[in-house]
């Protein structure tokens, strides 16, 4: 009996961090005139600066998000997700994801602030999902 719940526990703990990592990818930027794009673009370019110009991509707001995604990645691969592991990867994509939303939400931007609550719910259900174990 114990044994089938650690495997539901695991099983929603993968579903939760699955999640974790398509939502993050929905956030959605714009700055200037014409200048927008999703989060899943940026880090598209992101992988084509990391080995013609590693240099380029050596700042806090991008390295902690993409470090995040990479430990929700192994996490999926895991029999038993790490607590940690996640805690610390939805901290290090939550840092990106609560600055743009309240930067769309002071400045009125309904795209940039609405782009955010998928993660931030999901973010949420996984962070009680891990404390009630």
């Amino acid at each position: 009996m114990a044994q089938n719940s650690v495997l539901t526990f695991s099983m929603k703990s993968k579903i939760f961090n699955f999640l974790l990592i398509i939502t993050s990818l929905l956030g959605y930027l714009e700055w200037g005139k014409g200048h927008q794009m999703f989060l899943f673009q940026a880090e598209g370019e992101i992988f084509a600066k990391l080995f013609n110009q590693p240099g380029s991509i050596l700042h806090p707001f991008i390295l902690f998000p993409f470090i995040g995604q990479l430990l929700l990645a192994i996490t999926l691969f895991q029999k038993k997700p790490g607590k940690i592991l996640t805690f610390t990867a939805v901290a290090g994509i939550g840092i990106l994801i609560l600055l743009m939303f309240v930067i769309g939400c002071m400045g009125f931007n309904l795209k940039i602030a609405l782009s955010t609550i998928p993660y931030l719910l999901v973010a949420t259900f996984t962070l009680f999902h891990h404390l009630k174990k």
